[in-house]
């Protein structure tokens, strides 16, 4: 490896790849519990979801359609995200769930990770509803069989993750290559899922804006640290730890 990819890697990934390992190597399984749950959930749904006496119960408790009332999808959009795609290998789910959320997990902390991850899934689900209301004709819209569609699984919630620990700890390059990856799914794939990613995007971009602005606002206490490796799990800042 020559030495700019080795310096491209190291100021692309080196913050977030310490915070891991760290965290990985001193608590083990115990740095990322909210994560090992929610894995267990989506394969337990999974399991539940494909037996003859399970399929209703779980439509019933974490299935949503743009059809469906409003309150409706609201209560049943965070149990959701665990509800893996019937379409879809299950084992993509839990990869998904266990590499993005255990890597928010121990960089953001774990209220702060199932906060953008609902954040994500909500733009999605609410996006359906108004893309269908704009109709097929609009650049936005949807077409009205949409509205039948099940929208379950992590997809947008790993999405949205994924852009924002990328501007956490600087790996923007990283994070541009998870959003132009989106733009060309839906320039092959038009789908209601695609369309569902990009506003999971807008959503996790809208917040970068008002941390980055608020960040800017808030008077220096101090030297300027630099990018540091991060917000440790668990702390209430959205700033990375200052080390001297």
């Amino acid at each position: 490896m020559s030495a700019p990819v080795r310096a491209f890697a190291r100021r692309e990934w080196g913050p977030l790849f310490t915070t891991v390992r760290t965290a990985l190597v001193t608590r083990r399984w115990r740095a990322v519990p909210m994560t090992l749950a929610a894995v267990c959930l989506t394969a337990l749904f999974q399991l539940v979801q494909n037996q003859d006496w399970g399929y209703q119960p779980v439509q019933d408790i974490g299935s949503v359609r743009a059809e469906d009332p409003l309150w409706l999808a609201l209560v049943r959009t965070p149990l959701s995200l665990f509800v893996p795609a019937l379409d879809l290998p299950v084992w993509g789910a839990l990869a998904q769930v266990l590499l993005v959320f255990g890597i928010a997990e121990i960089c953001l902390g774990r209220g702060r990770t199932l906060a953008i991850a609902y954040l994500a899934t909500l733009a999605g689900t609410l996006y359906a509803r108004v893309g269908i209301a704009l109709g097929p004709g609009h650049p936005l819209g949807l077409p009205a069989s949409d509205a039948q569609v099940v929208d379950t699984g992590p997809s947008a919630a790993v999405v949205g993750l994924a852009v924002y620990v990328c501007w956490r700890y600087r790996a923007h390059w990283t994070g541009a290559t998870v959003i132009v990856a989106m733009v060309v799914e839906i320039l092959f794939k038009n789908n209601l899922a695609g369309k569902e990613h990009l506003a999971a995007i807008a959503a996790v971009l809208a917040l970068v804006a008002v941390v980055a602005w608020r960040e800017r606002r808030q008077p220096p206490s101090g030297p300027d640290p630099g990018p540091g490796p991060g917000p440790r799990p668990g702390t209430r800042s959205w700033k990375p730890p200052i080390t001297s």
